[in-house]
């Protein structure tokens, strides 16, 4: 597959990515390398890395518990300290290995230590292959509000092996297909179509598909690199899928979601709101629907959920002036931005998730 240049740093596919960050590494003098992974891309996925890397820097490894539950300040802090006790200055190079909250985290850390050191996304799953992989935002959490502290950074480059895919569960591989997805319906009606039968695709060609998602979303952010317009195409799904996500996560009586399982209920809500607002048709609306829920499980709802998701709306990063914005789809393929929506609305909507 073709190298995509991205805004200022290229994404390479499986064995050329090796090749150029090598090439990299020995072209630059960095004066040591740190890799930082999670408890399980430190077990599963650094055996894979390891043996590509051609280099006489001295190597350290730097691993946090996995979870979005450690996507936080106090994890950054340890690591800064870490970096520190290591000897690590500005001619230091981070490699973060692993999914999103790895490359979010690591990104963030190495885009604010000592004002900024180089650093490498591999993209572990299948979720941060086709979104965290793109865009340049590195960040943290603030408690259960998601991604509140962060900064728009580059990495040096990105490099994407599909073959880290084989070291996740079911579920993880569809938490990533929810993001694939949204890129069908926010940009690209054809590429949506090809999901609506999964039992007919070739999973043989999925790295195709793996890379039309980087694709689009690299097109979207290239336009707008900082999110002050056709970049918050790429919400959609969110604004409701990140609230019920911080809440499911805050409630010790919830199970914890992953990212594409709550951006994924948040997708079906916000193609509701997008048909009532007559932005899409009845028939759009059953084909989203119910292909969404061919793949993921559901929801349950308690009557009592749905205000502190509501309440959570409030600090969504979208938010402009008080009011809650919305990116809402107008017929599958394409989007309109900065759609504001009454709560009455977004009851609406549930009601027609849990029927």
């Amino acid at each position: 597959m073709q190298t995509i240049q991205a805004s200022n740093y290229p994404i390479y596919f499986n064995e050329k990515g090796y090749e150029a960050l090598n090439l990299h590494l020995k072209e630059n003098k960095y004066s040591n390398l740190f890799i930082i992974v999670d408890s399980n891309t430190n077990e599963l996925c650094l055996p894979i890395f390891l043996p590509y890397l051609e280099t006489e820097l001295t190597i350290e490894i730097i691993e946090f518990e996995a979870g979005e539950e450690n996507k936080n300040i106090e994890t950054c802090v340890q690591i800064w300290n870490v970096l520190t006790e290591l000897g690590a200055d500005r001619k230091s190079l981070v490699i973060n290995l692993g999914g999103g909250v790895v490359t979010d985290l690591g990104g963030f850390v190495a885009s604010t230590f000592k004002r900024g050191i180089d650093f490498i996304n591999i993209p572990s799953t299948l979720l941060s292959m086709v979104d965290a992989s793109v865009g340049g935002k590195n960040g943290v959490d603030l408690g259960n509000l998601k991604n509140q502290i962060g900064v728009f950074n580059l990495p040096t480059m990105v490099i994407i092996d599909t073959d880290y895919l084989e070291t996740l569960p079911q579920n993880e591989m569809r938490s990533g297909l929810a993001e694939m997805l949204k890129h069908g319906l926010i940009f690209d009606k054809a590429y949506w179509e090809q999901f609506l039968d999964l039992k007919a695709i070739d999973f043989a060609d999925f790295d195709e598909l793996i890379y039309r998602s980087v694709v689009i979303k690299n097109e979207i952010v290239t336009l707008d690199p900082t999110e002050k317009n056709i970049r918050k195409s790429l919400n959609f799904g969110h604004t409701l899928g990140h609230a019920i996500e911080s809440y499911f996560l805050e409630n010790e009586n919830k199970t914890t979601l992953l990212h594409g399982e709550a951006i994924a209920v948040g997708m079906i809500l916000e193609s509701y709101i997008s048909f009532d607002k007559e932005l899409i048709s009845a028939s759009e609306y059953i084909q989203i629907k119910t292909t969404i829920k061919s793949i993921f499980d559901d929801i349950v709802f308690l009557e009592n959920d749905i205000e502190p998701i509501l309440e959570l709306l409030i600090h969504d990063k979208k938010n402009e002036y008080g009011t809650i914005q919305f990116a809402l789809i107008e017929g599958i393929g394409k989007i309109k931005i900065n759609q504001s929506v009454e709560n009455e609305l977004i009851l609406k909507a549930f009601n027609d998730y849990k029927s």
